[in-house]
């Protein structure tokens, strides 16, 4: 069981989350995308833009849509939730996220005679390849200060923001 609670989510900043969309763009990466994925669980409030490339799961319906969201998150190595100000919303989806992935990965890890969890299964079949295909741990992010704070810095970067709309954020959120 998970130990992660709202309080000890991990927070990332706008300008550390930038820097990393940059740097898988420059990469040239086929797949830099599938790497770092950004989710905007953001409702009705969905305007105005968004963070270039997220993934749009309205809270709201983010139970229903989670078997969905788990499948299009399983090869990134990063995730980023936010909301508008991410201090709802954004921070309760990364929780559910965690909770859901950790369910379906015990879902999935097979079961010995005794109830402990098969560890060494077809070790003898991958002598030498030492980590090859070791899963690395997904870091899960919420952004600090939600969509409000990354417009406020990259509202007009087009290279990180589309759609955005500078009369809806003038006079503030």
């Amino acid at each position: 069981m998970s130990l992660v609670t709202i309080s000890n989510l991990q927070r990332i900043t706008a300008s550390k989350l930038a820097d990393m969309l940059l740097g898988a763009t420059r990469s040239g990466a086929v797949d830099s995308e599938s790497k770092i994925a950004v989710v905007d669980v953001r409702d009705d409030d969905h305007i105005g833009g968004h963070i270039k490339s997220s993934l749009h799961f309205p809270s709201r319906s983010l139970d229903a849509t989670m078997p969905t969201l788990l499948r299009r998150l399983a090869d990134a190595d990063t995730v980023v939730f936010h909301c508008a100000l991410s201090q709802q919303r954004g921070p309760s989806a990364a929780l559910r996220y965690l909770r859901a992935r950790e369910r379906a990965e015990a879902k999935q890890q097979p079961v010995q005679e005794g109830g402990e969890q098969e560890k060494n299964k077809g070790k003898d079949e991958h002598e030498g390849a030492e980590n090859e295909g070791a899963a690395v741990p997904q870091k899960v992010y919420v952004l600090d200060r939600g969509f409000v704070g990354w417009q406020e810095l990259y509202g007009l970067d087009e290279r990180l923001t589309e759609a955005y709309r500078r009369e809806i954020w003038e006079d503030g959120y």
